[in-house]
């Protein structure tokens, strides 16, 4: 019962989103017709026969015997058919033939929500056979892009469809149960948004009312079914396919997108053998592309565009020359400059591949033995989905707590010595423990806080893990990657590991009066290993 409110709350959030999203759609679609670009509203029949709303926006003065470049974009989960026109306009202007389409169980497009499942793969193929038969699109310069369900549809369209020549997947997932199901430990309010949002806006299928009824509920006997459900829609399970097919991939996403972490659009990056780029910039889910939605300068987008110009028209820009991964710190504000370090052009950091990133480890013990009752929220906690990590992009205002007034009794401290210089954090922390429970079930939630001298912390990342069938009053080891981050740790600060057992993003699986104790033994040492940005 009390997931209900949170449900309703954060999908009328999203729909008042959407809403405020049609009027700039609207007014790119005026433009367009002023200027001469042409925009049409069709039907297209995707698998099945089933129809699919979409949008057609063509070049001014092209014909159906002057060839273009295509660009798909299948919509955003909730989203309606006229989310990408200011960008689609944007493409148009430059000489694309853009298709976009309302992804099938969404708003007026028929059938069921699939959940980038087998029949919205057919879609966007289906979608890709239409722009052939009835634009002047090039069947050999096609591109896919969206913005978090749009990303997923085009990253395992170009697994299936080797026309499909280049994806720019902004937002999305690559591995559908490390993003919402990381550590085993359900990511409540990332579900509840989903679910809540595709009931108010879509008809979702009977499966997915099924997987969804299991997962909120914490249906173990199901736990198998639902991770084979979420890898058939994880293009890491497809990445041969999409290696085979050699389309040119360019991730890009935010670093506290509470929907679909960063760390596994880095895992499957590194994995791929085409043409590649990964961008991660402050921000949460979808955050970093929105204002590029509304016709707003926005550099997710300017990349996209030049990626589509490299590898579908064959500009010579650069953007195959530069380094492959691009970091923003969240921080960036505080001036490094000013701090002692180097400034970075344009606030980007690039990096030959993600291993370099992180190539600097610098660790901290978790000493002695701390012990904490489950059940508590001690108060420090990763935020509110979709809230917390845009007021960061935004304002620079993580979430704070005051370290020392931490309660002892629900919560393990740990502090690493104060750094006399700064310290560039960039890519994954990892930490290592040694942990046991008075109950064969328990989720804990670990959180690294950057602390300055009055002893306020700011939150630099956390992440939770769940643990099943353990012996009560047996150690085990706990080996947890943290959120991946870019954060810039100011001289004179200190590292702070926190750990909890209740966080309002995860639902926790402590029994009623479950103690966890935390313990470093001499042949086993607990640590955190930091990765460093090198100087």
């Amino acid at each position: 019962m009390r997931r209900t409110p949170l449900t309703l709350a954060v999908s009328a959030a999203l729909v008042a989103g959407t809403t405020l999203g049609l009027a700039p759609a609207a007014q790119a679609a005026e433009a367009g017709e002023t200027a001469g670009t042409g925009i049409r509203f069709v039907d297209i029949a995707g698998e099945g026969g089933t129809v699919l709303k979409a949008n057609v926006v063509t070049p001014a003065g092209s014909t159906d015997t002057t060839r273009h470049p295509l660009i798909v974009l299948p919509t955003s989960w909730a989203m309606p058919q006229i989310e990408y026109l200011v960008q689609a306009k944007k493409l148009a202007d430059s000489g694309y033939i853009v298709v976009s389409y309302n992804s099938r169980g969404f708003w007026q497009s028929g059938g069921e929500i699939e959940t980038a499942g087998p029949k919205d793969i057919v879609d966007a193929s289906k979608v890709i056979d239409w722009a052939l038969a009835n634009t002047g699109a090039d069947p050999a310069h096609i591109g896919m892009a969206g913005v978090s369900y749009g990303a997923g549809i085009s990253l395992l369209a170009a697994a299936h469809d080797p026309r499909i020549k280049a994806v720019a997947a902004l937002s999305g997932w690559a591995d559908l149960i490390e993003s919402i199901y990381s550590g085993r430990t359900q990511h409540l309010q990332a579900a509840a948004l989903l679910g809540g949002a595709g009931y108010l806006t879509g008809r979702p299928g009977p499966e997915l009312q099924q997987i969804l009824g299991d997962f909120l509920s914490s249906n173990l006997d199901k736990e198998e079914d639902m991770i084979a459900w979420g890898r058939k829609r994880s293009p890491a399970e497809q990445l041969d396919r999409i290696n085979a097919n050699g389309a040119a991939i360019m991730l890009g996403n935010a670093w506290g997108d509470t929907i679909f972490p960063p760390n596994q659009y880095a895992s499957f990056f590194e994995k791929l053998t085409g043409p590649k780029r990964l961008e991660f910039r402050p921000g949460d889910h979808a955050t970093a592309e929105a204002t590029g939605l509304f016709g707003l300068p926005n550099d997710t987008w300017t990349s996209a565009h030049r990626w589509f110009d490299r590898y579908l028209k064959g500009a010579d820009n650069g953007i195959d020359r530069e380094q492959p991964v691009q970091l923003k710190s969240r921080l960036q504000a505080l001036d490094f400059a000013r701090a002692g370090g180097t400034p970075v052009t344009g606030g980007y950091e690039g990096y030959a591949d993600w291993k370099s990133v992180h190539a600097n480890q610098r660790k901290f013990d978790l000493g002695g033995t701390q012990r904490v009752w489950a059940n508590v929220d001690s108060g420090a906690n990763g935020g509110i989905t979709l809230l917390t990590n845009a007021l960061d992009q935004f304002l620079r205002t993580p979430p704070v707590v005051s370290v020392p007034l931490l309660p002892r009794a629900f919560a393990g401290v740990w502090q690493s010595e104060r750094y006399d210089t700064p310290q560039r954090v960039r890519g994954t922390v990892k930490v290592h423990t040694t942990v046991s429970s008075t109950k064969e079930s328990g989720t804990l939630v670990a959180y690294l806080y950057d602390v300055g001298p009055l002893g306020v912390g700011k939150l630099v990342s956390n992440a939770p893990y769940t643990f099943h069938d353990r012996t009560p009053g047996k150690p085990f080891g706990v080996d947890l990657e943290l959120f991946s981050t870019a954060y810039d740790v100011p001289a004179g600060h200190r590292l702070a590991l926190v750990v909890d057992t209740v966080d309002p993003l995860y639902i926790e699986h402590n029994p009623t009066g479950a103690q966890l104790t935390f313990s470093s033994p001499s042949t086993d040492p607990s640590y955190v290993s930091v990765p460093l940005r090198k100087e």
